[in-house]
């Protein structure tokens, strides 16, 4: 009896202090997860429900140009007319001015603004002494809160403003319905506490948005990149081969770039570049869903899925023609290719690439005005079509099924950044730059595309180690379906001083066992990591998952950064390893998620 009552001594109750530092901290988590800022803030509207024991909550923005709040996401018990994403739920600002006024006492103050409670009864807020309530419209404003609450069967609400970049963002609104018990004081320093968190969460998702526009588009015109191109024509080459739908490739050289640049100066070379980027975008908007992008130096090219290839034809005509009338240029060389063409198998992006390099290769050196289309020969005795048989001549891969043998790649690849290392830094945007630098030379040196997923994000995993001079990393696999994670590649950089006094050899063996599989269902931050989130650990921080910690702590490890994704192939996991030694890295999780996810966008493939 009495080991059982010492036992019982040493179970802890989480007090509700613990609880709600673990919601804040759940908070952030589904935040970080998010990919979009519409996810984020119903992830906000979830967990704030739970954690302030509501019945209904809402995420609302402040639309300064309508003069509006925009309800973006409800979640819990909701009344007629409204919906858990609303398409159009909005309220005139002018009938809540607090907003407004909480503004003004953050610009006055510096202060974080307070939450605040408002009861179905009462026509005055319940709120701390000092809040500014004395303009001519509060009485007004509360009892229109008060109004709204009863006839939506509602006890009381509390909201809470979100600052955002330092200015009023929206609102966290909270209810209970009738019956339950008014929300206190305590309950608002809470929801002051919660809508800060998400203010932070909103300011990652878009530090995030901004890396993928990094990572996925051209920052001269503004089109998508080589990066997006491959990713696209991949998976619209998966759609053609399962059910047959047409897919076009054109590729554009610009006339006389190099002319404008020697006489004129490549600031007027740059404009130009501008100007044809309009005019490509202006005829990609005639083929719905097609891609505009700009490969590199001169060359561009349109991507198009679903459309007949006449169509696209026609498209690929106007822009010749469009091209012609730009200042400073001498037109366009165009060439095209599509499935919908007499063109053979296209089973790989790099024949469908070849096939039109090879017509705008065709068009440059007759200086045709109008675009060469692969597959369509013109005049007498040109069967099979002389594009066809140039595009692969030039590829000593090809088959006669049309497919493409290991190793081949697309000629002309070579304009790529290139890698030429960095000092060890922690910042996100040179992280961004070096990494992608990294991937590109990859690809490259394995002939276009053809590198797998786990090639990829060894790339990524590697140099973002060297970076930040990481003890380590592991690069972990989980197959569709399953919840068993296993090692599929890890390095190991220096050993460090475990926990324990079992030795260097003892703590080398557990690091590095080959075999290592791991029950995700153990370990909840790296399952949603897996589905595409990310996260990191400093050992002994308030509000870590005790189980990731442990896992962290017994090989010796400092701290961690961990992010993931999907492709078709499964679930994949990347993390990195820091001691003492190793640069502050808390703040790279969501870059790593980026690039991850960038190393995902190629084609997918298990381990071997």
């Amino acid at each position: 009896m009495s080991g059982e009552a010492t036992m019982a001594e040493h179970v802890h109750v989480p007090s509700a202090t613990d609880l709600r530092l673990q919601a804040v901290v759940e908070l952030a988590q589904d935040m970080a997860a998010a990919l979009t800022p519409l996810e984020a803030v119903r992830a906000a509207a979830v967990r704030a429900t739970t954690a302030l024991g509501a019945t209904m909550a809402a995420v609302s923005v402040w639309d300064r140009e309508s003069g509006r709040l925009r309800v973006l996401a409800n979640h819990g018990e909701l009344a007629a007319g409204e919906e858990e994403l609303p398409a159009d739920e909005s309220y005139p600002v002018a009938d809540f001015p607090e907003i407004v006024t909480y503004l003004e006492e953050h610009w006055t103050t510096r202060r974080l603004p307070r939450a605040w409670v408002q009861t179905a009864e009462d026509t005055a807020p319940s709120a701390p002494a000092d809040a500014p309530y004395a303009h001519p419209g509060a009485g007004a404003f509360c009892r229109e809160r008060a109004a709204g609450l009863r006839r939506r069967g509602r006890e009381c609400c509390l909201v809470a403003p979100i600052v955002l970049h330092g200015q009023a963002w929206g609102e966290l609104y909270l209810a209970r319905k009738l019956g339950l018990p008014v929300f206190t004081e305590a309950d608002a320093d809470y929801a002051t506490l919660l809508a800060a968190q998400i203010s932070a969460g909103l300011s990652q998702t878009e530090r995030l948005a901004d890396l993928r526009r990094l990572a996925f588009t051209d920052p001269l015109t503004g089109l998508a990149n080589r990066r997006a191109v491959d990713a696209r024509l991949e998976s619209a080459l998966q759609a053609h081969n399962r059910d047959n739908t047409v897919v076009s490739l054109v590729v554009c050289d610009v006339n006389g770039l190099k002319r404008v640049n020697d006489l004129l100066g490549h600031e007027v070379g740059d404009r130009l570049l501008e100007r044809f980027a309009h005019q490509l975008s202006l005829c990609a908007a005639k083929l719905p869903g097609s891609l505009a992008a700009r490969l590199g130096g001169d060359e561009f090219c349109l991507l198009a899925e679903g459309q007949k290839a006449d169509e696209v034809v026609a498209v690929a005509e106007e822009l010749c023609a469009r091209a012609f009338q730009l200042a400073d240029g001498e037109g366009v060389a165009c060439g095209l290719a599509s499935t919908g063409d007499a063109i053979g198998p296209v089973t790989t992006p790099d024949r469908l690439f070849r096939l039109a390099d090879a017509a705008q290769y065709r068009a440059k050196a007759a200086r045709a005005a109008h675009p060469v289309v692969a597959g369509r020969s013109h005049g007498p005795g040109l069967a099979p079509d002389p594009t066809v048989l140039l595009a692969d001549a030039a590829d000593p891969h090809h088959r006669a099924d049309g497919r493409t043998r290991p190793g081949s790649g697309r000629a002309g690849a070579g304009d790529r950044r290139r890698f030429r290392g960095a000092t060890r830094s922690a910042d996100p945007g040179q992280l961004i730059t070096v990494v992608l630098a990294a991937l590109d030379r990859s690809a490259a040196s394995r002939a276009g595309r053809q590198a797998d997923t786990l090639a990829r994000l060894v790339t990524v995993a590697e140099t973002t180690a060297r970076l930040l001079d990481a003890v380590g990393w592991w690069v972990s696999y989980v197959p569709p379906g399953s919840q068993l994670m296993r090692t599929a590649q890890h390095a190991v950089y220096r050993m460090t001083s475990g926990p324990s006094s079992s030795g260097a050899e003892t703590q080398r063996a557990q690091i590095e066992a080959p075999d290592a599989v791991f029950d995700l269902g153990h370990y909840p931050q790296t399952r949603r990591a897996v589905r595409g989130g990310s996260f990191a650990l400093r050992a002994g921080a308030a509000g870590n998952d005790p189980a990731e910690e442990a896992m962290m702590v017994v090989s010796g490890y400092r701290g961690m950064v961990v992010a993931g994704g999907g492709n078709p192939a499964g679930g994949w996991l990347v993390e990195l390893f820091a001691d003492e030694a190793t640069l502050p890295f808390g703040q790279i999780a969501g870059s790593l998620r980026t690039l991850v996810a960038v190393a995902l966008s190629g084609p997918a493939s298990p381990p071997p």
